[in-house]
């Protein structure tokens, strides 16, 4: 299965990224002869009521979709790093810093705390990319603080401390080499809930403004029709459960790949 879902990943973003140099129709354009017409041989996706193609719409909202989610994932397992690393190396105040701050992002839900955000802020996808990774780090820092606990107790650690070896070197040598699978982990499922997270803005219309687009801009648009145009609504939602779908099961293998490898040490 994992082999299958790395393909399909792989197959999604080359489609994205590069479908626009082989189906050639400009996503933007009107056409008030092909309005609501049926996936076919001319339009594969069919079109939206503004007869616009959804072929080419997908792609080109993907390609913002991918960017969103790993430009968050990026910036939030960064943040999350550098975070969970220094409250477990320093501990002491600095943890407790830190589990005030975690604990103070947590009691709000995340999506409620994303909708206050950019209610307030103008949505773009430099700004959905600040705001979801501003949302969502929380989760990649408790893990790594949890492993960065247990790497600080190592005798090799502590007899680095004991000859005052400069801290950002341990951390830079040491301490990311050994979190480095947390951190890919980490950043697969950062990337699936940062699409979700973008979808569901773009549903409710808090996403990226038109003319610009998004797979959940594009799903969005087709709730209004959905009874009478089921693929305006199908074909960007059928890519958001196949790239989450993907990231997910290859998340999931590598976290069983870092069990096996804890249980043999």
């Amino acid at each position: 299965m994992r082999r299958f879902s790395i393909f399909l990943l792989l197959f999604i973003v080359l489609f994205t990224f590069f479908g626009g140099y082989l189906w050639h129709q400009n996503p933007l354009e009107l056409s008030r002869d092909a309005i609501l017409l049926p996936p076919s041989l001319e339009h594969p996706f069919g079109t939206d009521r503004l007869g616009r193609d959804i072929l080419a719409r997908v792609i080109k909202g993907g390609q913002n979709s991918l960017i969103i989610g790993v430009g968050s994932a990026v910036i939030a397992t960064f943040i999350g790093l550098i975070a969970g690393i220094s409250a477990g190396f320093f501990k002491g105040i600095v943890d407790k810093v830190f589990v005030v701050v975690v604990d103070l992002f947590l009691t709000f839900p995340t999506f409620f705390l994303l909708l206050a955000l950019v209610s307030y802020i103008q949505a773009s996808a430099l700004v959905l990319i600040i705001v979801i990774s501003l949302t969502g780090w929380m989760g990649t820092a408790r893990l790594v603080r949890s492993e960065s606990f247990s790497i600080a107790k190592k005798p090799f650690i502590k007899i680095l401390q004991i000859a005052k070896y400069p801290s950002y070197k341990i951390i830079l040598k040491y301490f990311t080499p050994l979190l480095a699978p947390i951190i890919l982990i980490s950043f697969t499922f950062g990337v699936g809930g940062a699409i979700l997270a973008e979808s569901g803005l773009s549903f409710l219309g808090l996403g990226v403004l038109p003319p610009d687009m998004s797979w959940g801009s594009i799903l969005s648009e087709g709730k209004e029709v959905i009874d009478i145009a089921w693929w305006v609504s199908f074909f960007p939602g059928l890519m958001i459960f196949l790239v989450t779908f993907a990231l997910m099961d290859i998340s999931g293998y590598l976290q069983e790949r870092l069990n096996k490898k804890e249980k043999m040490i």
